[in-house]
């Protein structure tokens, strides 16, 4: 019912910066929370950022002061923009909304992801 497509991915070299955005789409009433998680091989998917309707924003602490995530909530989308990257931010980064759709069911979507490589 309701989907996500991230866009934004590619290779860039440490230190440097990439953005990457989800479009949420579909039977959407409202989206309260939107995030970004990642996974690199061998490791589990952690989460990256979240943030809430109302714009308030958690970081993990791995990417504090780099990374910076926002939304918009007219288009539904949500941005990350990642400052001073380093290798160790190489992941497949999904997108997630958590939210009620127009039929007042509630719904968590992820996208499908968008790798993220960052060379030394």
């Amino acid at each position: 019912q309701v989907q996500l497509v991230e866009s934004g991915g590619g290779l860039v070299q440490a230190g440097g910066s990439l953005r990457i955005s989800c479009a949420a789409s579909g039977r959407i009433l409202s989206i309260v929370t939107m995030a970004w998680y990642r996974q690199a091989p061998g490791k589990q998917r952690e989460l990256v950022a979240t943030i809430t309707s109302s714009s308030s924003t958690n970081y993990a602490d791995s990417v504090k002061g780099r990374f910076t995530i926002s939304r918009d909530n007219a288009k539904n989308t949500v941005h990350l923009q990642m400052n001073s990257l380093k290798p160790e931010d190489t992941a497949v980064y999904y997108c997630n909304a958590a939210g009620v759709t127009t039929s007042y069911s509630g719904f968590n979507s992820w996208g499908q992801g968008t790798q993220v490589t960052i060379s030394s």
